[in-house]
């Protein structure tokens, strides 16, 4: 008889021939099957009396603009590249507008909630689900950052980093077992912590905000330009206040950067781990 599945349940159709039998006899029955099917006109699945499917089950297309607020940063105003989210109100942004943000303010750019005291960088983790979503969304969108990321370290002479690939490990059982690194870390390229002393202001400078922020971690490329900036910005301070900022013994100017005071000065500047600066605000004769 023909094979059956374990015999438990019977199927909806039966051999009617054993392989054992002549091979004339199967050819003859499978050219009366060949018939049956070619006059079986009828729709065989879906709905009932062949009907079509309705446009509502139809799939839907959208346009991508529809989308588009949802896979925006709000500070370029363009598609999100290692998509950013601040764990404290989870507002996304791409990472490197997110970075650059936090130089100059500890709250969310789109909320203005603070996210941190002193260390806005800490709380903030990296979205690679919605990043990969993003890439699948926008066509060429990650070969086209790929490229310009390519570009941007060989024109300089510099190595394009590679990817971080977690290394399996072996474990108490022999298994290898993944180990990923820590959920966040600081970048590499805010490389100076910098502590901010007010030392005072004369007479007739105006009404001004303390500074709520006096540690501050940067860049080693950030210039005293962007210090005072960031002291203005925080001060709202008028625009004839002057800005003296000292390290040591030494004014400091605009275009000098924070790495090159650290080495020139050296450790006379520094005071647990950290780059002391003084400023004071004096009004600009007219």
């Amino acid at each position: 008889g023909a094979p059956s599945c374990s015999g438990s349940r019977s199927l909806p159709f039966e051999f009617r021939r054993s392989r054992s039998e002549s091979s004339g006899e199967e050819e003859d029955e499978e050219e009366e099957e060949e018939e049956e099917l070619e006059g079986d006109a009828g729709p065989r699945f879906g709905t009932d009396d062949g009907e079509q499917e309705s446009d509502d089950d139809r799939e839907r297309m959208i346009n991508l603009s529809e989308l588009t607020p949802y896979i925006m940063c709000s500070i370029c105003k363009g598609y999100l590249i290692d998509a950013t989210t601040i764990t404290e109100c989870l507002h996304t942004f791409c990472k490197s507008c997110i970075v650059r943000h936090f130089y100059y303010s500890n709250r969310c750019p789109k909320c203005n909630i603070v996210v941190h005291q002193t260390q806005p960088l800490y709380n903030i983790r990296p979205d690679r689900q919605l990043q990969d979503i993003v890439y699948k969304l926008v066509v060429n969108l990650e070969e086209r950052e790929k490229k310009q990321m390519h570009d941007f370290y060989k024109e300089r002479g510099l190595e394009v980093p590679k990817p971080a690939v977690p290394q399996p490990v072996p474990t108490s059982r022999g298994r290898p077992r993944k180990v990923l690194g820590s959920v966040f870390r600081i970048p590499p390229e805010l490389d100076i912590s910098i502590l901010l002393e007010f030392i005072g202001a004369n007479e007739g400078t105006g009404n001004f905000k303390p500074l709520e922020k006096k540690f501050v971690r940067v860049s080693g490329e950030a210039t005293i330009g962007h210090v005072e900036k960031f002291l203005r910005r925080k001060m709202d301070l008028d625009p004839g206040c002057q800005v003296d900022i000292i390290c040591g013994d030494h004014l400091l100017e605009h275009y000098q950067t924070l790495r090159e005071i650290r080495q020139v000065i050296g450790e006379s500047a520094v005071q647990d781990g950290l780059l002391v600066l003084h400023y004071g605000l004096v009004v600009s004769p007219l």
